[in-house]
């Protein structure tokens, strides 16, 4: 995908004439100069008319002088979604292709031939308030979290095909706002451009083979924001025994087939999941390792199967589940949840083991999470020596407080 430039697109203009205008309590305005790229609903203090999504607002600072242009979303808590800040500009083709063209090179020369599956737009961190954009192969897989977008998908599409030149773009949508995509004509899963007789991508990673569920798997078809993760566990794989716990289509097993383990257990409540790991390591049987490891399925609740069976012992155990706090007043229960995970893992590993917790939920800090781990650990009555600590992986960049969702611990039994 040779980046070219694009042609035509509607032109908004982030200047002083735009039509709608925003003033914001003084503690929302130092937050934007701080460089947090939300305005929330009750921040805004003083609005000259109604919006609707996906237009400018243009918020002005207490001396009348402009502070930021943003998406706006009548209906979404974040009110705005701030796509710049300092001297006004025009916010049009020439800058949504100067925002991808520097997100393209962000990631240049991090990835080769053996890898064609990565993030090439995270959302605000890459000055795209709101939409991520994942390759996999040939695929580019385009998903909105906002229905400001949804006014903007048009030329959005345009600029996406005609600089990276996919030979499909599929169009994925947060749940909260399929209802308000309906009217436009855009569903869940919608071939934009391209073939639309297949539901998944084959892609490498590493130099192993995945299928990309863009329809019906998680996020955009595959987390890849684990691959960092997954490499590491490759590497503390050899000879072991391998529980991998909440499997999904089964990434870690997968490395740790190749890195030599004796055996692989895909744990997971999703059938659909279970089939898509079986899926993925018949695509590796080339490979020796992975053709030589046992692999084994079970399908079941991760937190009431480790509860039980407490007769198997594993030397590696992969925890990482789903995100257990999507809002803040799940908090505590997620860190209960956690702890609860953590001392079950910890009872079906073996003497010597590893233990790999992880973690996608934003509003558990990671040293919230870390603190749990090691405390969970030290009141097991088994010693452990900390390995390591990751974060997010390069194409993942988090750039704000709520963008900083994944972390892991690497702990080994003494």
């Amino acid at each position: 995908m040779q980046p070219t430039p694009p042609t035509n697109s509607r032109s908004d203009t982030g200047g002083k004439s735009a039509a709608l205008r925003l003033r914001l309590t003084a503690a929302a305005e130092n937050h934007i100069r701080a460089g947090h790229p939300w305005v929330f609903a009750d921040s805004v203090r003083e609005q000259n008319r109604d919006g609707v999504a996906g237009e400018l607002a243009v918020i002005y600072d207490r001396k009348d002088q402009f502070l930021a242009v943003g998406l706006y979303d009548p209906r979404s808590p974040i009110r705005v979604r701030v796509v710049h800040t300092g001297k006004p500009r025009p916010v049009d083709q020439t800058f949504w292709q100067e925002r991808l063209e520097t997100a393209v090179r962000r990631r240049e020369g991090r990835f080769d031939e053996l890898t064609t599956g990565y993030r090439l737009i995270n959302g605000e961190s890459d000055g795209w308030p709101g939409l991520v954009l994942d390759r996999y192969g040939t695929t580019l897989v385009l998903k909105v979290y906002t229905a400001a977008w949804l006014t903007r998908w048009e030329e959005t599409v345009e600029l996406i095909r005609v600089y990276l030149k996919p030979q499909r773009l599929v169009m994925r949508l947060s749940r909260n706002i399929e209802p308000a995509a309906l009217p436009a004509g855009i569903s869940d899963g919608d071939v934009l451009h391209g073939e639309k007789q297949e539901d998944s991508q084959l892609f490498l990673e590493s130099g192993l083979h995945f299928e990309a569920d863009f329809r019906r798997g998680q996020k955009t078809g595959f987390f890849l924001d684990q691959r960092e993760n997954r490499r590491i566990v490759e590497s503390l794989a050899r000879r072991r025994t391998v529980l991998n716990a909440f499997s999904f289509s089964g990434g870690f097993s997968l490395y740790a087939a190749r890195g030599g383990a004796r055996s692989v257990t895909d744990l997971d409540i999703s059938a659909h999941a279970l089939a898509a790991a079986k899926r993925n390591f018949s695509l590796n049987y080339n490979l020796p390792a992975v053709a030589n490891c046992r692999h084994e399925l079970a399908q079941a609740d991760a937190f009431e199967w480790l509860a039980g069976n407490l007769g198997r012992k594993f030397d590696l155990i992969v925890l990482d589940p789903p995100s257990l706090a999507k809002r803040a007043t799940e908090r505590a229960g997620a860190m209960r949840a956690y702890t609860r995970l953590v001392q079950s893992g910890i009872a079906h590993l073996a003497a010597g083991g590893i233990l790999v917790a992880c973690s996608c939920s934003a509003q558990v800090t990671a040293k919230e999470f870390f603190r749990v781990v090691r405390e969970a650990a030290g009141r097991s009555g088994r010693e452990f020596q900390e390995l390591r600590t990751t974060r997010h992986a390069p194409d993942h960049p988090a750039t704000f407080k709520e963008a900083e969702y994944l972390k892991a611990i690497y702990l080994r039994r003494r």
